[in-house]
């Protein structure tokens, strides 16, 4: 268990994460086709392991998700204080242009939308799932402050939003006393580490917690996809997300397989445990269409990766240095 930001919340080192639930066609289809069957048992793998953090979002196959995932939990008879419900918003859920984005209209009502879905009577973690450029961050934040004191939601967090605009979001909400940002869920793996440059260091600052997303980068620190491989079908042949440097991914993936067999394990588990080696990370979010390979993922948590394999992972993936960057860590630097 880790502390999610500067919260008091505890949650399990991987979260579990919904978004192959319900697909039926069309984009969800391709992610997942998951009825009510395979999702018990996953749901069910994934509390016997201690997983107590589950994330779904409205938009994952419109609803669906939410729904299965809500039945998944009664159908196991899992008492509601034993779990912790992420989900988010911000999506379009509807035609029109009231039918998307972080508005007080549009968050009220899928607020309300997806606790029916989840048939619970509050969301544990509630966040917004993109920047909405049309709504005033502080429209936002009021309506999150709303949903908090109303009881409906506990903690409010943000997906996919740049360093300065999550910084500008907890500069509000401390000025007014609004309720605080208490995570960011952002995709980080080793073959996209991005978000070092600015959104880490931003975190770490301000003590707010990382949910990483696509962990494995779709699949492709699994290994089965380099080279030119087509990964027998798995999602990257459908669905070429997240986007990837694949020749800067390619030695990545041989010093993977190495340090992989040197812990009688598989690449993606060394990618999920070196993961689990960076301080501002809180929780690993892990999805699977069946029960052995979320069982696989799990596995990383036994992984102890030794000094070696850290600084040959980090030689092998490291960002190229860009400004300003490079001056902070040279004359900028007072110790320099």
């Amino acid at each position: 268990m880790r502390k999610l930001g500067n919260s008091g919340l505890f949650v399990s080192e991987l979260c579990f994460g919904a978004m192959t639930f319900g697909g039926s066609e069309g984009i969800w289809g391709q992610v997942g086709r998951l009825g009510q069957e395979d999702a018990d048992a996953l749901v069910k793998a994934a509390l016997d392991a201690g997983i107590n953090l589950f994330d779904t979002a409205n938009i994952y196959a419109y609803g669906r998700s939410e729904e299965i995932l809500g039945q998944s939990f009664r159908n196991l008879g899992v008492a509601r204080d034993d779990i912790i419900i992420a989900t988010k918003a911000g999506a379009s859920m509807r035609p029109g242009p009231n039918g998307r984005g972080a508005s007080r209209r549009h968050l009220l009502s899928e607020c309300r939308a997806s606790l029916a879905r989840l048939g619970v009577d509050h969301i544990d973690l509630y966040q917004i799932h993109a920047f909405d450029p049309a709504t005033p961050i502080e429209e936002t934040l009021d309506t999150l402050d709303t949903l908090v004191r109303a009881g409906d939601v506990r903690y409010v967090g943000l997906s996919n939003w740049a360093a300065w605009q999550v910084m500008k979001a907890i500069g509000l909400a401390q000025a007014s006393r609004r309720a605080p940002i208490t995570s960011l869920q952002a995709y980080y793996s080793l073959v996209g580490r991005d978000l070092e440059r600015e959104i880490v260091p931003m975190l770490v600052s301000e003590g707010v917690g990382l949910m990483v997303w696509s962990p494995l980068a779709g699949g492709y620190l699994t290994g089965k996809y380099s080279g030119g491989g087509t990964g027998d079908g798995g999602r990257q042949t459908e669905l070429d997300f997240p986007p990837i440097d694949r020749v800067r991914g390619e030695p990545l993936i041989d010093v993977l397989r190495s340090i992989a067999e040197k812990h009688d394990s598989a690449p993606a588990q060394i990618a999920i445990a070196w993961l689990l080696k960076q301080p501002v990370v809180s929780t690993v979010i892990v999805g699977a269409r069946r029960v052995e390979q979320l069982r696989e993922n799990i596995r990383a948590t036994r992984i102890g990766l030794d000094d070696d394999d850290l600084a040959r992972l980090d030689a092998v993936s490291r960002l190229p240095a860009e400004y300003p960057g490079w001056s902070l860590n040279g004359f900028g630097n007072r110790d320099s």
